[in-house]
């Protein structure tokens, strides 16, 4: 196929993605299939990666990273995906998400003190964000944070944290007191007096979390990432982590359709390749303008970042995009492989079942349509049941 994006990128960047292509199809290109089985977090990986500079892409060469940018970043999903799609959750794990938050507001301290493992591949960070009775409405979240001497005592529940069963450090939502000014954030370690975990539950992707439990958990003053009025930020933040999920669904996506495309063009029935029949060749039609679409917007929305953080509504824009493009090819590949699509034989189906996912998380795409309502008539909407008259 021919790119349409080649004229967008840099000639650095374009070296860049080539490399890391390279890379995984040297390293990571055999395991592929089996690692698509495994639950656990891959460490072997992520410390392969952590030697090639693919952990903190985009952090600072002073906090260890390589001072890239976000459109670097997205690109090395991009080509690790191409070749072996879960490898590619070990570059989100080592850019977006929890560790972004973590490297954009951390003291010197906590940074010394956790983030040269974390940029090694030695140990994965979990965010705790959702509670049983907070999901979407994240300002719900009861999760307390008391103050005891020089420090805080943690109170609550989180459920549906990636890589907690793997994970030694927590990045956790707390509230120290009432309304959204009143949310901000704390570092817990596995083991800490009072963190516990639930039994391992499986995603219909394959991995798993434990529910966290955290009961008189007490938590010194240098290990609290964000105080009071902290909420705004770790959401800028998360703004981020919506792109790498974004640039996810979509690679995923076209490892789907490569796997499709190959296979329309060799496999026959009634004398044909399917490609010859015009059913199979307006799936691919439809796939391909929506999957150029969403790379576009994804593209451009990353490059705009390098001096800020992207917003809330280029971000739902993107994830809306990316995450309907990169179901649609995924479940229109495994359509077109038919049975052999449906079989754990192939990458299109933990594919589909991983880009299913995305739908919902890092913000549903309900909650994504109601946020670029907002941008469209520039007011918010409230969500919440009117309050009874008193």
């Amino acid at each position: 196929m021919t790119s349409l994006f080649e004229d967008l990128l840099t000639e650095e960047q374009i070296l860049f993605r080539d490399s890391v292509r390279g890379f995984a199809e040297r390293h990571l290109a055999a395991g592929a299939l089996a690692r698509a089985r495994e639950t656990a977090f891959p460490f072997d990986v992520a410390r392969l990666m952590a030697e090639q500079g693919l952990l903190g892409i985009t952090f600072a060469e002073a906090d260890g990273g390589a001072g890239g940018t976000l459109m670097d970043a997205i690109l090395a999903i991009e080509a690790v995906a191409a070749v072996c799609p879960r490898s590619a959750d070990v570059i989100q794990a080592g850019n977006f998400g929890p560790i972004r938050t973590f490297a954009e507001y951390a003291s010197p301290d906590l940074k010394q003190r956790y983030l040269g493992r974390l940029l090694a591949g030695e140990m994965a960070i979990s965010l705790g964000m959702s509670e049983p009775e907070a999901g979407s409405a994240a300002t719900d979240l009861v999760t307390a944070a008391t103050p005891d001497g020089d420090g805080f005592r943690i109170n609550g529940s989180k459920v549906f944290s990636s890589h907690s069963p793997d994970a030694d450090l927590f990045l956790v939502y707390v509230r120290y007191g009432r309304g959204v000014d009143g949310i901000g954030s704390v570092l817990v370690e596995r083991g800490a007096a009072g963190f516990t975990m639930g039994k391992p539950v499986r995603y219909v992707g394959g991995d798993e979390w434990c529910q966290l439990y955290f009961e008189n958990v007490f938590v010194p003053a240098g290990s609290v990432l964000l105080g009071e009025g902290g909420f705004k930020k770790q959401i800028a933040a998360f703004n981020v982590e919506r792109l790498g999920n974004s640039a996810r669904s979509l690679a995923f996506g076209r490892h789907a359709f490569e796997i499709a495309r190959a296979h329309a063009e060799t496999r026959r029935q009634f004398g044909r390749t399917l490609s010859d029949f015009q059913g199979i060749q307006w799936k691919f039609a439809e796939m391909a303008a929506r999957m150029e679409a969403a790379q576009l917007m994804l593209y451009r929305v990353a490059s705009r970042a390098v001096d800020r953080l992207p917003d809330a509504y280029e971000t739902a824009l993107v994830k809306l995009l990316c995450n309907e493009a990169g179901f649609l090819a995924a479940n229109e590949s495994m359509q077109v492989l038919g049975a052999l699509g449906y079989s754990d034989e192939s990458l299109v189906e933990y594919c589909w079942r991983r880009a299913r996912g995305w739908q919902i998380a890092g913000g549903s795409t309900e909650m994504l349509k109601n946020r670029i309502a907002e941008g469209v008539f520039g007011r918010r909407f409230s969500q919440r049941a009117p309050k009874a008259p008193s």
